[in-house]
């Protein structure tokens, strides 16, 4: 039933061509525009079920999801630096190709090492460092050595990137996530010069000088809290722009679904997908009818075991709202 209703939607949509926006990147791939397209036409209906994986065990968690439920998620994820290394690199792409063959959404991330440090990059001196405002305007500044090393870093994983278009994988990009929270380096960096500048400073060199018309732009930010030492702060004073950015996200730990921090992620994308970028604890039924614009829900890695039941993921993976691996080979 699912199918149907969901292959009702495919016609209906196609025939109105109601897609309300097109890609940022105006060279985007059509798989870019298929997959985006797709995201549409489910808007305020369904949900997609995903998974993140550690890059070193890139299966893992959605075997594990597997086992609980019978069904794989629609959408595969993993992370370009995990325990200090992009020596795993290669192994994405390879895995990421594979994936999209056998009809996965491809999502991909990367916690970048501080720009200032050298690999391995340590997760709490670097990747949770922090950058003076001196070294992040020498970093945001066009010539600087610090801009430099930061191009070098980009690049690297922009030549993964490359394979993948080369291979016509579409991805579910989402650099410098969590950015409105004080635990990256990357983050609390308010305003027009901080990560907004960042985030488009990367997303001209991997469009306008690399190339990349692969990759649907995802801005995944936090639930905003106010936990002392650990605050997260409102979404719209971290935002690059509608010029940059196709998808808006946040990652939400704790059943932490407030419905003023979703109506605030609404306002922000005003009529653009959003999603659940990471999540622990999955939304309850309650949540979802509440919050029904979820494009889809990212369990982050082993979260799936530890705060979820098994019962709770396979109420979710079988509802009728919730579409899984089977039910989206539209894409392929």
């Amino acid at each position: 039933m699912k199918i149907l209703i969901f292959a009702f939607f495919l016609i209906l949509f196609s025939a109105t061509n109601a897609q309300p926006f097109e890609p940022v990147n105006k060279n985007a791939t059509a798989e870019v525009k298929k997959l985006l397209s797709y995201l549409y036409t489910i808007d305020g209906k369904h949900i997609l079920a995903g998974q993140h994986n550690y890059n070193q065990e890139p299966n893992r968690f959605s075997d594990s999801a597997y086992a609980f439920t019978g069904k794989y998620p629609a959408i595969w994820g993993t992370d370009f630096i995990w325990n200090g290394t992009i020596d795993n690199g290669q192994a994405i792409v390879n895995e990421a190709i594979k994936k999209n063959k056998e009809g996965y959404v491809v999502t991909l991330m990367w916690h970048q090492g501080r720009p200032t440090d050298n690999p391995p990059y340590r997760w709490k001196e670097s990747i949770q460092g922090k950058l003076t405002d001196a070294e992040w305007k020498e970093l945001t500044t066009q010539g600087t050595e610090l801009n430099k090393k930061w191009l070098g870093q980009i690049d690297g994983i922009a030549s993964y990137l490359k394979q993948l278009q080369d291979a016509h994988v579409p991805v579910l990009w989402r650099p410098y996530h969590e950015m409105n929270g004080v635990w990256f380096w990357w983050g609390n960096k308010k305003g027009k010069d901080g990560i907004a500048k960042l985030w488009q400073m990367m997303y001209d060199r991997y469009t306008n000088y690399h190339k990349l018309n692969n990759l649907i732009w995802v801005w995944g930010a936090n639930g905003p809290r106010d936990i002392p030492g650990d605050e997260a702060y409102s979404y719209k004073d971290f935002y690059p722009g509608h010029k940059y950015v196709d998808i808006l996200g946040t990652d939400i730990y704790h059943s932490d679904y407030e419905q003023k921090d979703y109506n605030e992620l609404l306002d922000l994308a005003q009529g653009r997908i959003i999603a659940l970028t990471e999540v622990g604890t999955l939304p309850s039924d309650d949540v979802l009818k509440a919050q029904p614009k979820w494009a889809w829900f990212l369990v982050w890695s082993s979260w799936l075991w530890t705060d979820n039941t098994k019962q709770r993921v396979k109420e979710i993976y079988v509802s009728e709202k919730t579409l899984t691996h089977d039910e989206v080979k539209v894409l392929r």
